[in-house]
């Protein structure tokens, strides 16, 4: 029996669980208004490592070894591993889970690698190719800054559309049974490219791909906005959040009563000086598996969608005057 549903879904036959999750976090992070929900606070940014991007990989490490922890499986259990990051060749997811000796799927969706990584291994379980998989991926400040943009000693300006990059490492733990939330449909996203070549407004970049995602995913599941109790986007961040609101409301589609972000949610932007909010792999990963796991594990809401938002630039596309597309995956969390 067909799973495939409309145009871009799945809605799962036998819903996925998630059976344990995992955050660990920069001091930044634990400093913003969801800090009392991570499972870990690091207040070396550097991990006790050498650099940035070793420092990126202990993240990793550390997540995806409290999940298993609280999903009560050691690593012989996990089938495969989901993984990707925002560096070139996803060196911190490598060297962050490589010890583990567990078949790994290298991903890249930049900032929606979460909403891909847990698709994934939903459809992995699903489809009965691995009766527990690890879904996982990160983020952080300094090491997204020196492949992006600037090292830090150089103290560029951040214009108020920019986002502050979240240090920090989400991960989920997927099985067919167990847990007290499961995945019941996924909505691929496509990549959508608007012209639009401004690095440091990169909510812009990726609002019109989550439109697209989210429209879709009501149109295959035949669902209102009603439907759920919350839509909850990466990093669109203020800027971004306004535009989505504006594209989708020209669609006669009104989420702004059930809407969040995670990248406005993470800091206080006043406080904190974030601009726009927060961004990176980290952030939508971090935000779901320690904030809104819980309450959907609790009942407090019985259906989320969760949809990752990314920005597809590299330095070399940006260097040479590329657009930058965004694309955005929608992940469906129930109550069980």
């Amino acid at each position: 029996m067909s799973q495939m549903i409309g145009e871009q879904s799945v809605c799962f036959e036998n819903p996925v669980s998630i059976l344990g999750a995992a955050s660990v976090v920069g001091k930044k992070e634990g400093e913003g208004p969801l800090g009392s929900y991570f499972d870990m606070v690091c207040d070396d940014p550097m991990m006790g490592c050498k650099c940035w991007e070793e420092a990126e990989s202990t993240l990793q490490k550390e997540a995806a070894q409290l999940a298993m922890a609280k999903a009560n499986l050691d690593k012989q259990r996990i089938r495969m591993i989901f993984a990707g990051d925002l560096l070139a060749q996803s060196i911190a997811s490598s060297f962050g889970i490589m010890d583990f000796r567990i078949p790994v799927y290298g991903l890249y969706g930049a900032c929606s690698t979460m909403g891909e990584a847990m698709s994934l291994g939903a459809m992995a379980v699903a489809g009965g190719y691995g009766d527990c998989v690890l879904s996982l991926t990160s983020s952080h400040f300094a090491s997204a800054e020196k492949e992006f943009r600037f090292p830090l000693a150089y103290g560029n300006q951040r214009p108020l559309s920019a986002s502050w990059t979240v240090t920090g490492s989400g991960a989920c733990v997927l099985g067919k049974t167990g847990g007290k939330a499961v995945i019941t449909g996924v909505t691929a996203g496509k990549i959508i490219d608007n012209g639009l070549k401004d690095s440091m407004n990169m909510g812009a970049c990726m609002a019109t791909a989550a439109s697209d995602t989210i429209y879709h995913n009501l149109i295959d599941f035949q669902r209102s906005p009603k439907d759920y109790d919350k839509i909850i986007t990466g990093d669109l961040g203020s800027i971004g959040q306004k535009i989505l609101w504006d594209i989708l409301g020209e669609r006669g589609i009104d989420i702004r009563n059930n809407h969040m972000d995670c990248g406005i949610e993470i800091f206080d932007q006043e406080k904190q000086d974030t601009h726009a909010g927060g961004s990176g792999c980290g952030c939508a990963a971090s935000v779901f598996v320690s904030y809104i796991l819980p309450k959907i594990e609790s009942g407090e809401w019985k259906r989320v969608l969760f949809v990752p938002t990314g920005a597809l630039l590299s330095k070399v596309s940006f260097s040479e005057g590329n657009s930058v597309p965004g694309i955005a995956h929608g992940v469906v969390v129930d109550t069980k």
